[in-house]
């Protein structure tokens, strides 16, 4: 198998140059342990990966995957709905 190392993976990386593949997979383990870590907290607790740039193209964050506005409302969430928004960032990873 060929390895994936200087692919590029669709997105912007913050300083307008697209994101290599190895960049995408190493967010998106950090992001699936961070979601994994989150949802044994009490309350719920952020999937923040500490790579806080938004993506103009997408509107998410590009380490979380959350859009501004759910960024913004997270501490006014309560658990039920951080555990949902975190559900729906696993199927951001995968698309």
């Amino acid at each position: 198998m060929g390895s994936t190392r200087g692919s590029v993976e669709r997105g912007k990386g913050g300083d307008g140059d697209l994101m290599e593949k190895d960049e995408v997979v190493d967010r998106n383990e950090a992001l699936a342990q961070a979601i994994a870590f989150a949802r044994t907290q009490t309350p719920v607790g952020s999937p923040c990966i500490d790579v806080c740039r938004l993506d103009p193209a997408s509107g998410y964050c590009e380490g979380c995957l959350r859009s501004r506005d759910e960024i913004k409302a997270w501490k006014s969430m309560g658990d039920r709905e951080r555990l949902a928004l975190l559900m729906s960032l696993g199927t951001r990873m995968r698309d």
